[in-house]
Protein backbone atom coordinates (compact mmCIF):
# COMPACT_ATOMS: atom_id res chain seq x y z
CA UNK A 1 0.00 0.00 0.00
CA UNK A 2 1.38 3.42 -0.98
CA UNK A 3 2.02 5.89 1.82
CA UNK A 4 -0.06 9.11 1.73
CA UNK A 5 1.66 12.00 0.00
CA UNK A 6 1.81 15.64 1.07
CA UNK A 7 1.56 18.90 -0.87
CA UNK A 8 2.69 22.19 0.68
CA UNK A 9 0.64 25.28 -0.24
CA UNK A 10 1.92 28.85 0.03
CA UNK A 11 0.08 32.10 -0.70
CA UNK A 12 2.22 35.19 -1.07
CA UNK A 13 2.33 38.85 -2.02
CA UNK A 14 5.53 40.91 -2.02
CA UNK A 15 7.32 38.22 -0.02
CA UNK A 16 10.53 37.72 -2.00
CA UNK A 17 12.60 38.37 1.14
CA UNK A 18 10.79 35.56 2.99
CA UNK A 19 9.95 33.06 0.27
CA UNK A 20 13.39 31.50 -0.24
CA UNK A 21 13.64 30.32 3.38
CA UNK A 22 9.97 29.35 3.46
CA UNK A 23 10.26 27.09 0.41
CA UNK A 24 13.59 25.68 1.59
CA UNK A 25 11.83 24.50 4.75
CA UNK A 26 9.27 22.63 2.58
CA UNK A 27 11.67 20.72 0.34
CA UNK A 28 11.12 17.49 2.29
CA UNK A 29 7.52 17.28 1.04
CA UNK A 30 7.13 14.31 -1.30
CA UNK A 31 4.49 15.93 -3.54
CA UNK A 32 4.19 19.27 -5.26
CA UNK A 33 4.94 22.57 -3.55
CA UNK A 34 2.37 25.12 -4.79
CA UNK A 35 2.69 28.92 -4.67
CA UNK A 36 -0.14 31.32 -5.52
CA UNK A 37 1.18 34.85 -5.96
CA UNK A 38 -1.18 37.83 -5.64
CA UNK A 39 0.43 40.03 -8.31
CA UNK A 40 3.52 40.90 -6.27
CA UNK A 41 5.49 44.00 -7.16
CA UNK A 42 8.82 42.53 -6.03
CA UNK A 43 10.67 39.34 -7.05
CA UNK A 44 8.21 36.95 -5.38
CA UNK A 45 7.08 35.45 -8.68
CA UNK A 46 10.64 34.88 -9.88
CA UNK A 47 11.63 33.20 -6.60
CA UNK A 48 8.52 31.01 -6.70
CA UNK A 49 9.16 29.89 -10.27
CA UNK A 50 12.70 28.97 -9.35
CA UNK A 51 11.99 27.17 -6.07
CA UNK A 52 8.42 25.75 -6.27
CA UNK A 53 6.83 23.05 -8.43
CA UNK A 54 3.61 24.86 -9.40
CA UNK A 55 3.22 28.64 -9.49
CA UNK A 56 0.15 30.64 -10.41
CA UNK A 57 -0.36 34.38 -10.61
CA UNK A 58 -3.81 35.27 -9.29
CA UNK A 59 -5.25 38.73 -8.63
CA UNK A 60 -6.14 39.05 -4.96
CA UNK A 61 -9.80 39.14 -3.99
CA UNK A 62 -9.79 37.56 -0.55
CA UNK A 63 -7.57 35.25 1.49
CA UNK A 64 -9.84 32.21 1.39
CA UNK A 65 -10.02 32.24 -2.41
CA UNK A 66 -6.24 32.53 -2.66
CA UNK A 67 -5.79 29.49 -0.45
CA UNK A 68 -8.55 27.54 -2.19
CA UNK A 69 -6.87 28.12 -5.54
CA UNK A 70 -3.64 26.68 -4.14
CA UNK A 71 -5.68 23.76 -2.81
CA UNK A 72 -7.15 23.13 -6.27
CA UNK A 73 -3.64 22.96 -7.75
CA UNK A 74 -2.41 20.43 -5.19
CA UNK A 75 -2.14 16.71 -5.86
CA UNK A 76 -1.13 15.23 -2.50
CA UNK A 77 -3.44 13.16 -0.32
CA UNK A 78 -2.75 15.67 2.47
CA UNK A 79 -2.00 19.39 2.26
CA UNK A 80 -0.09 21.69 4.58
CA UNK A 81 -0.96 25.37 4.10
CA UNK A 82 1.61 27.93 5.26
CA UNK A 83 2.38 31.62 4.79
CA UNK A 84 5.54 32.94 3.17
CA UNK A 85 6.81 34.27 6.51
CA UNK A 86 6.50 30.85 8.16
CA UNK A 87 9.03 28.02 8.38
CA UNK A 88 8.44 24.29 8.84
CA UNK A 89 10.77 23.13 11.59
CA UNK A 90 12.50 19.73 11.22
CA UNK A 91 10.63 18.43 14.28
CA UNK A 92 7.29 19.45 12.74
CA UNK A 93 8.21 17.86 9.41
CA UNK A 94 8.99 14.57 11.17
CA UNK A 95 5.73 14.69 13.12
CA UNK A 96 3.71 15.37 9.97
CA UNK A 97 5.33 12.44 8.17
CA UNK A 98 4.45 10.21 11.12
CA UNK A 99 0.80 11.21 11.54
CA UNK A 100 -0.15 11.07 7.86
CA UNK A 101 1.53 7.66 7.49
CA UNK A 102 -0.39 6.25 10.47
CA UNK A 103 -3.14 4.01 9.07
CA UNK A 104 -4.93 4.17 12.42
CA UNK A 105 -5.07 7.96 12.48
CA UNK A 106 -8.71 8.93 13.19
CA UNK A 107 -8.30 12.60 12.22
CA UNK A 108 -9.01 14.34 8.92
CA UNK A 109 -6.99 17.39 9.86
CA UNK A 110 -4.60 18.79 12.45
CA UNK A 111 -4.10 22.10 14.18
CA UNK A 112 -0.51 23.33 14.19
CA UNK A 113 1.00 25.51 16.96
CA UNK A 114 2.67 28.72 15.80
CA UNK A 115 5.60 30.41 17.54
CA UNK A 116 5.90 34.02 16.42
CA UNK A 117 8.81 36.44 16.25
CA UNK A 118 7.31 39.95 16.34
CA UNK A 119 9.26 43.21 16.13
CA UNK A 120 12.40 41.06 16.26
CA UNK A 121 11.49 39.36 19.56
CA UNK A 122 10.30 35.76 20.10
CA UNK A 123 6.84 36.04 21.68
CA UNK A 124 5.37 33.63 24.19
CA UNK A 125 2.38 35.67 25.36
CA UNK A 126 0.21 38.62 24.13
CA UNK A 127 -2.35 36.10 22.83
CA UNK A 128 0.17 34.39 20.55
CA UNK A 129 0.29 31.45 22.96
CA UNK A 130 -3.13 30.45 21.67
CA UNK A 131 -2.20 30.40 17.96
CA UNK A 132 -3.29 26.92 16.91
CA UNK A 133 -4.86 27.12 13.42
CA UNK A 134 -5.92 24.14 11.35
CA UNK A 135 -3.26 23.96 8.64
CA UNK A 136 -2.80 20.25 7.86
CA UNK A 137 -5.73 18.31 6.40
CA UNK A 138 -6.74 15.73 3.85
CA UNK A 139 -7.09 17.41 0.48
CA UNK A 140 -10.61 16.04 -0.06
CA UNK A 141 -11.83 16.92 3.45
CA UNK A 142 -11.55 20.69 3.74
CA UNK A 143 -11.70 24.11 2.14
CA UNK A 144 -11.10 27.69 3.24
CA UNK A 145 -13.76 30.25 4.20
CA UNK A 146 -13.55 33.87 5.34
CA UNK A 147 -12.59 37.11 3.62
CA UNK A 148 -9.84 38.15 6.03
CA UNK A 149 -9.18 35.81 8.95
CA UNK A 150 -9.78 32.69 6.92
CA UNK A 151 -10.36 29.27 8.48
CA UNK A 152 -10.75 25.69 7.24
CA UNK A 153 -14.17 24.06 7.02
CA UNK A 154 -13.25 20.45 7.77
CA UNK A 155 -15.42 17.42 7.07
CA UNK A 156 -14.43 15.26 10.03
CA UNK A 157 -12.54 15.37 13.34
CA UNK A 158 -9.28 17.23 13.91
CA UNK A 159 -6.36 16.72 16.25
CA UNK A 160 -3.48 18.86 17.52
CA UNK A 161 0.16 18.51 16.58
CA UNK A 162 2.87 18.98 19.20
CA UNK A 163 5.60 20.68 17.15
CA UNK A 164 5.29 24.16 15.73
CA UNK A 165 5.63 26.42 12.73
CA UNK A 166 8.08 29.29 13.15
CA UNK A 167 6.47 32.60 12.18
CA UNK A 168 8.67 35.62 11.40
CA UNK A 169 6.12 38.41 11.20
CA UNK A 170 5.91 42.19 11.65
CA UNK A 171 9.68 42.83 11.71
CA UNK A 172 9.27 46.57 12.37
CA UNK A 173 6.64 49.22 13.06
CA UNK A 174 6.54 50.33 9.42
CA UNK A 175 5.45 46.85 8.30
CA UNK A 176 3.07 46.61 11.26
CA UNK A 177 1.29 49.86 10.35
CA UNK A 178 1.03 48.87 6.70
CA UNK A 179 -0.57 45.59 7.74
CA UNK A 180 -2.97 47.41 10.07
CA UNK A 181 -4.03 49.61 7.16
CA UNK A 182 -4.51 46.71 4.74
CA UNK A 183 -6.33 44.39 7.13
CA UNK A 184 -8.63 47.01 8.63
CA UNK A 185 -9.78 47.98 5.14
CA UNK A 186 -10.69 44.36 4.34
CA UNK A 187 -12.30 43.87 7.75
CA UNK A 188 -14.40 47.04 7.48
CA UNK A 189 -15.54 46.08 3.99
CA UNK A 190 -16.54 42.62 5.23
CA UNK A 191 -18.47 44.15 8.14
CA UNK A 192 -20.25 46.57 5.82
CA UNK A 193 -21.17 43.70 3.51
CA UNK A 194 -22.83 41.99 6.48
CA UNK A 195 -24.73 45.22 7.23
CA UNK A 196 -22.83 45.64 10.50
CA UNK A 197 -23.58 49.09 11.86
CA UNK A 198 -20.95 51.47 13.18
CA UNK A 199 -21.12 51.88 16.95
CA UNK A 200 -19.37 54.52 19.02
CA UNK A 201 -18.29 51.90 21.54
CA UNK A 202 -16.30 50.09 18.85
CA UNK A 203 -14.29 53.28 18.33
CA UNK A 204 -13.93 54.44 21.93
CA UNK A 205 -14.16 51.44 24.27
CA UNK A 206 -13.26 48.31 22.28
CA UNK A 207 -9.70 49.47 21.45
CA UNK A 208 -8.99 50.03 25.18
CA UNK A 209 -10.46 46.62 26.01
CA UNK A 210 -8.37 44.96 23.28
CA UNK A 211 -5.15 46.41 24.69
CA UNK A 212 -6.12 45.51 28.26
CA UNK A 213 -7.10 41.97 27.29
CA UNK A 214 -3.85 41.27 25.41
CA UNK A 215 -1.46 43.12 27.72
CA UNK A 216 -2.93 42.02 31.08
CA UNK A 217 -5.12 38.93 30.72
CA UNK A 218 -2.97 37.37 28.00
CA UNK A 219 0.20 38.57 29.73
CA UNK A 220 1.60 40.73 26.96
CA UNK A 221 3.68 42.52 29.61
CA UNK A 222 5.85 39.40 29.71
CA UNK A 223 6.89 40.02 26.09
CA UNK A 224 8.70 43.22 27.07
CA UNK A 225 8.52 46.53 25.22
CA UNK A 226 7.77 44.66 22.01
CA UNK A 227 4.78 43.11 23.75
CA UNK A 228 3.56 46.54 24.82
CA UNK A 229 3.84 47.88 21.27
CA UNK A 230 2.10 44.82 19.80
CA UNK A 231 -0.80 45.08 22.25
CA UNK A 232 -1.06 48.86 21.79
CA UNK A 233 -1.11 48.68 17.99
CA UNK A 234 -3.61 45.83 18.16
CA UNK A 235 -5.89 48.21 20.04
CA UNK A 236 -5.22 50.94 17.49
CA UNK A 237 -6.18 48.58 14.67
CA UNK A 238 -9.58 48.05 16.30
CA UNK A 239 -10.14 51.82 16.36
CA UNK A 240 -9.01 52.20 12.74
CA UNK A 241 -11.35 49.41 11.66
CA UNK A 242 -14.27 51.09 13.44
CA UNK A 243 -13.49 54.43 11.80
CA UNK A 244 -13.28 52.87 8.35
CA UNK A 245 -16.64 51.17 8.94
CA UNK A 246 -18.03 54.58 9.91
CA UNK A 247 -16.73 56.07 6.65
CA UNK A 248 -18.31 53.26 4.63
CA UNK A 249 -21.59 53.67 6.50
CA UNK A 250 -21.70 57.41 5.85
CA UNK A 251 -20.77 56.93 2.21
CA UNK A 252 -23.59 54.41 1.84
CA UNK A 253 -26.10 56.85 3.30
CA UNK A 254 -24.92 59.61 1.00
CA UNK A 255 -25.38 57.45 -2.06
Amino acid sequence: MLEPRLSVLVVAKNEAHNLVDCLASARWADERVVVVDAASRDATLEVARREADIVELRAFDDFANQRNRALALASGDWVLSIDADERITPALAAEIRRVIADAGNPFRGFRVPIRSVILGRPFAFSGTQYDLPLRLFRRDAGYWTGLVHETVELDGPSGNLEHYLSHYTLPNVHVFLNKVNDYTTLEAQAMAARARRYRLGDLVLRPIWTFFKLFVFKQGFRDGLEGFMFCALSGVSVAVRAWKLRELTLAGRAS
